[in-house]
């Protein structure tokens, strides 16, 4: 495995490496035993999207559009067209009779969005001038149109003409939005979970109208996302963990996570040991229905969404703050950080000695709206005879810079970018040997052998 062929481990800072979590060079469960560095950006790469089964587009702060192959890593495509940094992207798939075609929505800080087609690289359709800029983008499949979140939350069809919008926000703007039933959204906003509902009128205009104001969180919402057709979460920068009813939007749980719990004064614990906000805050929720993962300061929790209880924990599983996580087919998952790391964890039962299981990682929990109410709330340790722990298996050190994101495309690879200006497809060394050399018998066969 090549270790940190980009850049040295002194970029990342003076954090002092962990070695319970280092295992060396010989990694017999990690399967990405290659790497190819993809080269077309200038400044930091922040956002992923996959088009379909082979490419992928990428875009950051300096602008660009590019769409790649990953099988080849050849890149297809360079989408110009904006002239200041990418602050959402999403893929918009449409059909039309038999024909299915994805094009990719793009918004930017200079306050324009612009849909484009991958297969030509032609920018269909703009608009220019809005009144902020677009921090978040969400496609709404089943009614055709998408929207568009910043300090205003607006509804667009797929031929970028505006249908309906919602009135002036506060400076904060809409940060996140999931689709919820009954045409129903939920946008994040500061504290506040804000509902609106879409409804169709006769002459098929589209309204929209904000019905619901949740408030129970007591600080920003960093990460909101969809869990199955009735449940929505979302988690703060103070480590609040909400699980959310998607249908009538009350609390079904309620987690606070905490590094730490004093066993004997709890005032001098906060005042003493205070944890960092940072080191609380939930950076990102991931979820394949039955479980979540919170990426909580440089922490992971995977939480059961069938008990309502967390289920594995690793306190620290990086340096520094975990950014994207994604849980596995084999019922592992896989992180990326600001240390500039992607790792790979498998859940193993927890076996002593390991790392004590206090109350705090997941122990406070009530329901309804009770985190409300005035003084400290009360505490419940929560027995968990099936906690596990996750055990690291693979560790792919190749990028300088913090790791934004990652997207996977099965056994043909993975793709990571970074605030190096790079990216990185981590791809089967077997498999791309045995492709390699099919590729050259083919091409001897084609010219008459050798």
């Amino acid at each position: 495995m090549l270790r940190w062929i980009l850049g040295g481990r002194e970029a990342q800072g003076s954090v002092e490496k962990n070695p319970v979590l280092f295992i060396g060079e010989e990694q017999p469960k990690n399967w990405f035993t290659e790497l190819q560095v993809l080269k077309g950006h200038f400044d930091i790469v922040r956002f992923l999207v996959q088009i379909d089964d082979f490419r992928f587009a990428s875009a950051g702060d300096d602008g660009l559009v590019l769409v790649w192959n990953v099988e080849t890593g050849e890149r297809l495509l360079e989408l110009r067209g904006h002239s200041q940094q990418i602050t959402a992207m999403t893929a918009y798939t449409h059909t039309s009779g038999e024909n299915t075609h994805t094009s990719l929505i793009t918004a930017s800080s200079d306050r324009t969005l612009s849909l484009w087609d991958p297969e030509t690289g032609n920018r269909v359709q703009t608009v220019s001038d809005l009144q902020s800029s677009v921090k978040c983008l969400l496609v709404l499949e089943r009614l055709c149109v998408w929207v568009s979140g910043g300090n205003e939350l607006c509804v667009w069809n797929r031929d970028f003409q505006l249908q309906c919008q919602s009135q002036h926000h506060d400076d904060t703007g809409i940060s996140a939005m999931v689709e919820l039933p009954k045409n129903c959204i939920a946008a994040a906003m500061d504290k506040e979970i804000v509902i609106f509902r879409l409804t169709m009128s006769t002459g098929s205009q589209l309204s929209v109208a904000e019905v619901r104001r949740l408030s129970d969180h007591q600080d920003s919402i960093h990460a909101l996302i969809n869990i199955n057709d009735g449940l929505f979460a979302s988690g703060s920068h103070v480590g609040e963990l909400i699980l959310w009813d998607a249908v009538d939007w009350t609390i079904m749980a309620y987690e606070h996570i905490l590094w730490e719990e004093s066993q004997t004064d709890t005032q001098a614990e906060i005042r003493l040991a205070a944890p960092k906000p940072s080191e609380m805050s939930i950076q990102q929720l991931t979820s394949d229905g039955e479980l979540m993962v919170a990426a909580v300061g440089s922490g992971l929790y995977v939480y059961s969404i069938i008990t309502k209880s967390v289920v594995a924990y690793r306190k620290t599983a990086h340096d520094s703050n975990v950014l994207h996580t994604m849980l596995l087919p084999d019922g592992g998952l896989m992180s990326c950080s600001e240390d500039g790391s992607v790792r790979i964890w498998e859940m193993q039962d927890l076996l002593l000695p390991a790392e004590p299981a206090s109350a705090g990682f997941f122990g406070m929990w009530t329901f309804g709206r009770s985190n409300k109410q005035a003084g400290p709330p009360v505490k419940k340790v929560l027995e968990l005879p099936s906690l596990r722990t996750l055990e690291l298996t693979g560790d792919l050190i190749g990028h300088s810079g913090a790791v934004q994101m990652f997207v996977s495309f099965g056994e043909k690879g993975l793709v990571t970018c970074s605030t190096d200006h790079l990216l990185i497809a981590w791809k089967n060394r077997e498999r791309e040997s045995h492709l390699r050399s099919l590729a050259l018998f083919r091409k001897l066969e084609e010219n008459g052998g050798l």
